[in-house]
């Protein structure tokens, strides 16, 4: 009976000569056993043999690695490999900021709105400035209160107002007189009319928008023939304020007129 043993070693390498030399001697041991009678082996104990003589072969052979797949090459390139080069950051120029002016503590403040209500030119109506026909309005007083309208103890009005803190109402009054025998409509809205009012000299202040019928801004009726009716114009000023002078503005034309009540 012949046995082959058939490796594949590379050359001069000593260990896996003496693992080829080991091999065969247990062969060769084998076959010699029991006076040169081969014993009869069953097919465990040959699959054993053969596993056993593998087993001695790789142990040995130093070419074979323990891995399924060698990764020592892999792992020193990702060692050695070097980190990327971050990318410098583009450098944003900080955005300038303009200085600021400085101030002269010493300048004098001007009231810029009050030389433009001197520059408005003067009127000497309101019919006149908006170009109301038939009707002449004229300026009758003023009164200083704490509400407006007045009321009565046995009168509940359908609207009123009330003065703000440490503020009082200057209710400016007119009279608007129908100067034909036949009725005469008037519509203030119609000509867009707001008003604005400077007292003693100081920045106008504009007008109160109210729901009284009688209110110039929103005044819409028909005056009868021959008739007049009384308007008003509201706006607050600081308690105890005495009008010296009244500058009543007028806006909604072409371009805003004064009128010089007092």
């Amino acid at each position: 009976m012949r046995f082959f043993c058939k490796l594949n070693l590379q050359q001069g390498d000593a260990d896996v000569k003496k693992a080829n030399v080991l091999l065969c001697s247990v062969a060769a041991a084998l076959m010699m056993t029991g006076c040169a009678t081969v014993p009869d082996l069953t097919q465990t104990e040959t699959e054993l043999i053969s596993e056993y003589a593998v087993g001695v072969l790789l142990k040995y052979d130093k070419g074979h690695g323990r891995k399924l797949v060698d990764t020592t090459g892999y792992e020193t390139e990702e060692e050695t490999e070097e980190p990327e080069s971050e990318l410098p950051e583009e450098e944003i120029p900080e955005e300038e900021i303009p200085e600021e002016p400085e101030f002269d503590e010493a300048a004098e403040v001007v009231d810029v709105s009050q030389d433009e209500e001197e520059s408005q030119p003067t009127i000497s109506s309101v019919e006149e400035y908006y170009g109301i026909p038939n009707i002449m309005i004229s300026y009758t007083g003023w009164e200083m209160v704490d509400s407006y309208p007045p009321q009565s103890e046995d009168e509940t009005p359908f609207f009123s107002m009330d003065a703000s803190n440490g503020m009082q109402l200057l209710v400016l009054k007119f009279n608007a007189q129908n100067l034909t025998a036949e009725d005469q409509a008037l519509n203030m809205m119609s000509y867009r009319a707001t008003f604005r009012v400077s007292v003693n000299g100081e920045a106008s202040k504009g007008a109160l928008a109210t729901m009284l019928v009688n209110d110039m801004q929103t005044y819409d009726s028909v005056i009868p023939a021959g008739s007049s009716v009384d308007m008003v114009s509201i706006v607050e000023v600081p308690q105890g304020t005495n009008p010296n002078t009244i500058d009543f503005i007028l806006r909604g034309g072409e371009q805003d007129g004064t009128l010089h009540l007092q």
